[in-house]
């Protein structure tokens, strides 16, 4: 029964925050997802009525994000035709540069902090440094996606913390990208901005006229061979299957390797990112076999964002108040510093680092840094409505390369585990070199724009 309670529980939780959203103008003007409103008031429903609702129900609910997290990674490149690097490389470098600037420099910051100042002062546990990129980045499903991490290396605080700084990281994306956004137009930099005034009533609500609603994807197969949506559910639990394969393999691997090592890397190594493996190998076997247009993108967008919208819900519904209460303070301090690292690299380095459209570029990539993907489109979108300019089309491109990296990709699991088992000096030194690197390409990119 806890599998009826907890979906009729976050289908009631959704529905909720949707009803919120429609009658609090407030929260439409701010962006805010229904996922994250619903989950707020979850938060607020467990914290004082915790007690009626069965411990197991709430316990299971809290790892229903690691699951659906595995889902949302497999759909991503399931469907899309890959370009080829070159082709990336041209269009999107400088676009690329930004967002690992961005996310390296959160990692530098992070670990930095908590290995120097945090844990010295508070008492925190090191690995709180890398919080701040997956939170931020990586949001509420890169979180869930590591819980069984956490519980490995026995820092299952470290669940709760994360889910508070992709909740306070996507609100403080939607709202310090605002204002952003408005500096900019004061200052000329856009002039494409459409503020929420000038959107049309569907768009404030976020409800679809009968005669606008847009396709959700594709049908590829017969209906009476097998449903559409369910083959594309299959495609994706095949897509989880190599995932978890390759997983195991990693772990039996390493096992039979190094039979004395008491500490493992890949005990507590996600799944998440082997899934999104499992996806590109899925889709290159039906690009090799000519049968891609068996797969269509749509669909599996949808799946992927119907996923999210119950991950969101429930990470943020199954918070730990009381563990936040205890590291406020620490944890303040480095979102605070993340978020002017954010800020930094879009008034200073973007304006220098792209040749033209620079504060598009940035606002999608501040808003990905800070909120995750949705709300870096989200800025593009008020920034650039009509994608008269290359932000969009770059933004995607980089996508390709820079999402199975960081925001939940491999090194953001790799770093976790490398941090618990081998520390967080050696971990924070590479970041640094990496940092440097990006820092490097992005000075000779720079400089070549000087000259043009």
């Amino acid at each position: 029964m806890d599998a009826v309670a907890i979906f009729c529980f976050l289908s009631v939780l959704l529905v909720l925050g949707k009803l919120i959203r429609l009658g609090v103008p407030v929260l439409q003007r701010l962006y805010l997802p229904s996922s994250v409103i619903g989950g707020l008031l979850g938060l607020l429903v467990l914290s004082f009525a915790g007690k009626y609702f069965p411990a197991d129900m709430i316990k299971t609910m809290g790892k229903l994000p690691g699951f659906l997290i595995n889902v949302i990674f497999a759909a991503i490149f399931l469907g899309t035709v890959t370009p080829k690097l070159k082709e990336i490389f041209k269009m999107a470098l400088p676009q690329l540069c930004m967002g690992q600037m961005l996310a390296w420099g959160q990692y530098v910051i992070g670990l930095g902090l908590a290995g120097f100042l945090l844990l010295p002062v508070f008492g925190v546990n090191v690995a709180m440094g890398n919080l701040l990129e997956i939170g931020f980045e990586g949001g509420h499903g890169t979180v869930g996606g590591m819980s069984q991490t956490f519980l490995d290396f026995k820092w299952e605080e470290g669940i709760a913390l994360g889910y508070t700084v992709a909740t306070g990281g996507m609100i403080l994306g939607i709202l310090i990208g605002m204002m952003l956004i408005n500096w900019a137009l004061n200052k000329g930099h856009i002039n494409s901005v459409r503020t929420f005034s000038e959107r049309n009533r569907s768009e404030q609500i976020g409800i679809y006229q009968a005669d606008e609603r847009p396709s959700a994807g594709k049908q590829t197969v017969f209906c009476d061979s097998i449903d559409s949506l369910a083959w594309h559910i299959a495609l994706l639990g095949i897509s989880i299957l190599i995932g978890y394969g390759m997983l195991k393999g990693l772990q039996y691997g390493e096992v039979a390797l190094f039979p004395e090592n008491k500490t493992r890397l890949f005990t507590g190594f996600p799944l998440f990112p082997l899934c999104m493996i499992g996806g590109v190998l899925v889709q290159l076997l039906f690009q090799k076999m000519k049968v891609n247009y068996l797969i269509d993108h749509g669909q599996m967008q949808r799946l992927s964002g119907a996923s999210l919208d119950f991950l969101v819900v429930a990470a943020v519904a199954t918070i730990r108040l009381e563990v936040v209460a205890a590291n406020w303070l620490p944890l303040t301090i480095m979102m605070a510093v993340g978020l002017l690292w954010s800020v930094f690299l879009l008034m200073f380095v973007a304006p220098r680092l792209f040749k033209s459209a620079w504060f598009e570029c940035a606002i999608a990539e501040f808003g990905q840094g800070l909120g995750v993907t949705a709300t870096g489109l989200m800025l593009l979108r008020t920034v650039d409505p009509e994608n008269k300019t290359v932000a969009a089309a770059s933004f995607g491109y980089k996508q390709l390369i820079h999402e199975p990296i960081m925001g939940g990709g491999l090194w953001t699991a790799l770093a976790l585990t490398l941090v618990f088992t081998i520390g967080w000096l050696p971990v924070w030194c590479f970041s640094l070199v990496m940092l440097l690197v990006w820092i490097g390409i992005s000075a000779v990119i720079i400089k070549r724009n000087r000259k043009k």
